[in-house]
């Protein structure tokens, strides 16, 4: 009589969570790990030069720059930025820059979401074609000769109402975001507001607008930061010195201190980069997450 013996199959393990199986981690050398935080290290080190080295250089006294003009400060000289907000005249201009890129960003990016809206759901006719069409606006040459003309012609030049509509209708990729962010969204939505009798755009403002904060976010801050700085369409439309804006402010101290007066542009520069840096700071969270969701969605 012979005895078959079955081979024995070993188990996988059971976990201590609902019996699972414990995979076996993946094992990674301890040098991978410390090149991947040396690169992390280089790349912030790479985005936080250009801004520490003037903050670095705005911080030193004038006799410390000539005898040193690359060295970490000594001192910290802070009436370089006083000595900048007064010689700039930075008042005047920062709350003229603050009145155009809040006002013309919202209409904006309003504008952009009324715009894309009804081209993302399908709502007109060739709506893949009007996309297209918005893709390729971005490559068309600058039409500084036209709008010129069409200003003067309607009597807006040197005007804060001429200007601010000019930047309000260079929405740039705004309409692309929101397009691409709003394809994600059920369709479901729209009908059943339809249903409980919700009008168009109180079904904007009620529904699309909380649910498209990340993009909404992204576009504003987009629009914001090319109308802060801004200096070519300032300086066509607007000869006016009290309807200047912050960039010309920056350009003119710039051409008059620039040359030997270096510690005060490197503040004056920070000066007009604070607000920008603080608006970021404010809303990167919905900036990161809405420029990624309506680039991929």
């Amino acid at each position: 009589m012979t005895t078959v013996v079955e081979p024995r199959t070993e188990r996988p393990k059971k976990g201590p969570v609902n019996g699972a199986p414990i995979k076996a981690r993946r094992y990674r050398p301890s040098g991978w790990r410390a090149v991947n935080y040396l690169l992390a290290l280089g790349l912030v080190s790479l985005y936080l030069f250009p801004l520490l080295f003037p903050c670095n250089r705005a911080l030193k006294e004038p006799a410390e720059f000539v005898k040193n003009p690359s060295g970490i400060t000594q001192g910290v000289a802070l009436h370089n930025f006083l000595d900048a907000w007064q010689a700039g005249g930075f008042g005047a201009l920062l709350l003229n820059s603050v009145v155009y890129a809040f006002v013309c960003a919202t209409l904006g990016t309003f504008l952009s979401l009324l715009i894309a809206f009804p081209v993302a759901r399908g709502y007109v006719r060739w709506s893949r074609t009007i996309g297209v069409l918005f893709v390729l606006a971005l490559f068309l040459p600058n039409v500084l000769v036209t709008q010129f003309q069409l200003i003067l012609q309607l009597g807006l030049y040197n005007s804060r109402l001429g200007y601010m509509l000019l930047l309000t209708s260079g929405l740039g990729v705004g309409p692309l975001l929101i397009i691409s962010y709003l394809r994600s969204l059920p369709k479901e939505l729209d009908e059943a507001a339809a249903m409980d009798g919700c009008g168009y755009f109180r079904f904007i403002w009620t529904f699309v607008v909380p649910l498209c904060k990340p993009v909404l976010t992204t576009v504003f801050i987009l629009q914001t930061i090319a109308i802060w700085n801004d200096i070519i369409g300032a300086t066509i439309y607007l000869s006016s010195p009290a309807l200047k804006t912050i960039s010309q402010g920056l350009f003119a101290f710039q051409g008059q201190n620039g040359n030997n007066q270096w510690a005060l542009l490197s503040a004056a520069t920070l000066i007009v980069a604070a607000p920008l840096i603080i608006v970021y700071l404010v809303f990167q969270r919905f900036f990161i997450s809405g420029a990624v969701d309506g680039a991929i969605k």
